[in-house]
């Protein structure tokens, strides 16, 4: 929010900017001695790791436009529509929830449900199912979630 703050007023003053930064040290400070941040509600935890997980989810969503668009534009329509479950490796419904929220954010796939670890996908083609199916977007949560290197499951 102070970002925001900064950005809109344009107040770059060295005595502004340093109040600003006192303020928003003095107000993380007291809400977490008196610990009124939900932890997953707000996963500042995950800062620092999204570096990574955001710019190759960006790409994911650029080469998953191109095959939509691909299909949308081919002659016969190749469109094969396919109901998959993929299993979220994440320990938490934080992880399970940006996971379901990537599958749905790549154009050509939706996430339908999640319960009980299993997240149900509705993917315009077989290749859709087929590249959500390898577990490379479940592994990159799962790091970004857990922070350590995931084991590679050798999904389907």
């Amino acid at each position: 929010m102070a970002t925001l703050w900064l950005l809109l007023s344009g107040l770059f003053d060295p005595l502004l900017l340093t109040l600003g930064v006192l303020s928003v040290i003095v107000v993380v400070a007291v809400a977490l001695r008196m610990d009124v941040i939900d932890h997953e509600g707000h996963p500042i935890h995950l800062t620092v790791r999204g570096l990574t997980y955001w710019p190759w989810l960006l790409w994911e969503i650029v080469k998953a436009n191109v095959d939509v668009a691909k299909v949308i534009l081919a002659r016969d329509l190749p469109i094969e529509p396919t109901e998959i479950c993929v299993k979220a490796g994440q320990a938490d419904e934080l992880g399970h929830t940006i996971y379901a929220n990537s599958i749905t954010l790549t154009p050509g796939t939706v996430s339908l449900d999640v319960e009980d670890g299993l997240i149900t996908v509705h993917a315009l083609t077989q290749q859709a199912a087929a590249d959500l199916s390898t577990g490379e977007m479940d592994r990159r949560v799962t790091e970004l979630v857990d922070g350590r290197k995931a084991i590679s499951r050798g999904l389907p």
